[in-house]
């Protein structure tokens, strides 16, 4: 399995095995079953390579309206959590300086993934935490109908803390490890 292939697999067993079976996301089963996430491996390590392809996956949103996201998984790069924080915050002022303010949004995920004020070993990190860096292109749109369609959505953010805190910090760690094989 070449390297791109082994980071979309993992990549897609984590949707399955901890996103969706945890329900961490409740919009994403739909687009998984349905096969409508794009997954996009960027191997280089050069910052304005990784950025000219986040606005071709914008491009090719544009142009694929059946794509309803974009996984941008960076398996070889962005390995510092500071470093990747450091391309999050430029790629969403890139994207709404090319006129995408409103029309896609990004959400991040890392394999260090800290929320800001948590300590590292916290469960509830890895409602964020995945195989690789990622960044995940959403259409503005998209969401906001999605989260019209389901009772209280500000009560997401709590209820996956409480369900990773509950499932605990081992359960975590054993299920992100999983995805690896």
């Amino acid at each position: 399995m070449t390297e791109q292939h082994a980071a979309i697999s993992h990549t897609q067993k984590w949707l399955s095995s901890v996103v969706i079976a945890h329900n961490l996301c409740p919009f994403a089963k739909r687009e998984f079953e349905t096969g409508r996430i794009h997954y996009k491996v960027i191997e280089t390590a050069d910052t304005e390579s990784q950025l000219e392809q986040l606005l071709r996956q914008c491009a090719v949103l544009d142009s694929n309206p059946e794509i309803e996201t974009s996984l941008l998984i960076f398996p070889s790069a962005l390995k510092d959590f500071e470093d990747f924080l450091d391309l999050l915050e430029t790629a969403t002022v890139l994207l709404n300086d090319n006129g995408y303010e409103g029309i896609y949004q990004l959400a991040s995920f890392h394999p260090d993934y800290r929320f800001d004020g948590a300590p590292p070993n916290a469960p509830s990190n890895y409602t964020n935490r995945s195989p690789y860096p990622m960044l995940h292109v959403l259409r503005e749109a998209s969401l906001e109908a999605a989260l019209k369609t389901y009772a209280h959505p500000e009560n997401i953010p709590k209820r996956n803390i409480d369900h990773t805190d509950k499932l605990g910090l081992r359960a975590m760690q054993a299920l992100l490890a999983a995805c690896y094989q």
